[in-house]
């Protein structure tokens, strides 16, 4: 069922997800919470992750808004799945060794290590908070035995550098054995520092921090495939950084108007192309897509290729322009495709084609008629994710009633799961879940009305070459693993 493929780079790539939404073909790997601030100081008393880990299972009453995780992302090996939160926390899950006894539990993850990466902050100067929230996160690709990854809030992008130290030098000839400084007349031999082992210790330190660019919220990071530079990108503007220099940034995007009332749109998104570092996608409120090649001048305003369904007048209503913001732009990994989710739909595009998506997936159109309840109570405003599977075969994105759906491009076939706690038995099959419109609701079908939508499912992740997914629902992490994986 699962068979290796080359990208057309001629690279290994990922494995192929043919059963991705076939009934019954998922199963519940494991249920993590979020470390709080209670839970962290327990941590450093506890050296076992595993009873660690427990522990929050076991004790999730206090769990607060600053514990909401806002962002999921594995790194390039899937080894170490990242979540950033409310809290402006960043908690690190590595994977489980596989063991000869323990073979079925390789797909599990436990907390590698835990950081503050941003704390709350005022601009005195415009008398606003700046909230430490943690928009997103992207990994670096691995170079040594550090790990790299970049975090940012509203307003401030920093780099992470995660490494291991398990031995510690001792023998100092200036300090003592406290790290005191020694006086030097009592220094009557000198000594040779040596490094003895250590109990495992896994830092976190700011490498680089990038501040002051941006004027507006920063809503997404994107690393640029040559490595070097990465863009950061807010409401009006996206600057392109040098990850050697912090106190300077280009701007490659300004849809700023001169007139601000004149502003009729705000970008939503923006992603490099995973292969051409000259080449970048940005995504609008209007619901319109832009290619931008960086060859072409050094200030983007004018796009290299404009992508935009043209709107079916029949469908025109109060609320088709809020529906239509584009929350997400992903290119597929061979970058053939860029991937887009808006509220009710995914849309996937075809590079070579910008008048119309070459597919177009519902993803809870039962809503439809639930728009202005949903205006009402600030949900229409919801900011979905979408991922890709490692082959491009298959997407998923998130919904309400901490649903998460899944589009099989080759078979057209379609899933709604769901992750909750009352499934949460590790190993447990999930079952297909079924929303009745109208009519007499069937036993295993959940009606429209019933829908809790204070439960949301916005952020996701897919394993970079497994058939194993991150889904986060408030401050639980649920990681599914295909069956047959």
């Amino acid at each position: 069922m699962l068979g290796p493929w080359c990208s057309p780079t001629g690279s290994p790539a990922p494995l192929s997800c043919e059963t991705g939404c076939r009934e019954g073909s998922w199963i519940l790997v494991c249920r993590l919470l979020v470390p709080t601030q209670v839970s962290l100081l327990s941590m450093e008393e506890d050296i076992d992750t595993r009873k660690i880990n427990n522990s929050f299972l076991r004790d999730h009453s206090y769990a607060t808004e600053a514990d909401i995780i806002s962002t999921v992302e594995f790194n390039h090996t899937g080894e170490l799945l990242a979540t950033g939160d409310k809290g402006g926390r960043v908690v690190i899950f590595q994977r489980e060794q596989e063991s000869k006894n323990q073979v079925h539990r390789r797909g599990e993850y436990n907390v590698y290590s835990t950081f503050q990466s941003h704390e709350p902050e005022f601009d005195y100067l415009k008398s606003l908070e700046i909230e430490e929230k943690i928009n997103k996160i992207r990994w670096l690709p691995q170079q040594n035995a550090a790990y790299f990854l970049l975090s940012t809030n509203d307003k401030t992008v920093k780099l992470w550098k995660v490494s291991e130290r398990d031995k510690r030098p001792e023998g100092y000839n200036l300090k003592d054995e406290e790290g005191r400084l020694r006086d030097p007349a009592t220094i009557t031999t000198l000594r040779v520092p040596v490094l003895r082992p250590m109990d495992l210790m896994v830092e976190a330190t700011p490498r680089r921090v990038f501040a002051n660019a941006h004027t507006y919220h920063i809503n997404s990071i994107s690393v640029n495939s040559d490595y070097e530079t990465y863009m950061s990108a807010d409401d009006l503007r996206i600057n392109l950084w040098n990850f050697e220099i912090t106190n300077q940034s280009f701007n490659i995007v300004d849809i700023k108007p001169a007139n601000m009332e004149e502003l009729t749109e705000v970008i939503t998104a923006a992603e490099f192309h995973p292969h051409h570092c000259n080449t970048f996608v940005y995504s609008s409120s209007k619901g319109t897509i832009r290619l931008c090649d960086m060859r072409a001048s050094a200030l983007c305003d004018r796009h290299t290729k404009f992508f935009e369904e043209p709107e079916d007048p029949s469908n025109r209503s109060f609320f088709s322009e809020i529906i239509s913001s584009i929350s997400d732009v992903k290119f597929s990994h061979s970058g053939r495709y860029i991937m887009t989710r808006d509220y009710l739909t995914v849309k996937v595009w075809d590079l070579n084609m910008e008048n119309r998506p070459i597919e177009t997936y519902q993803v809870h159109d039962y809503l439809r008629s639930k728009l202005c309840s949903l205006y009402e109570n600030d949900c229409i405003f919801d900011k979905f994710e979408c991922v890709w599977n490692g082959s491009d075969s298959v997407i998923m994105t998130g919904s309400y009633n901490n649903f998460f759906r899944m589009f099989d491009r080759n078979t057209k076939r379609d899933v709604t799961l769901e992750a909750s706690r009352e499934n949460s038995k590790p190993r447990a099959i999930l079952k297909p879940r079924k929303v009745c419109v109208g009519g007499k609701r069937r036993k295993d079908e959940i009606s429209v009305d019933s829908l809790d939508f204070s439960k949301k499912i916005l952020h996701t992740a897919w394993h970079p070459s497994e058939n194993i997914i991150a889904v986060a629902a408030t401050n639980n992490l649920y990681i599914f693993q295909d069956k047959v994986n």
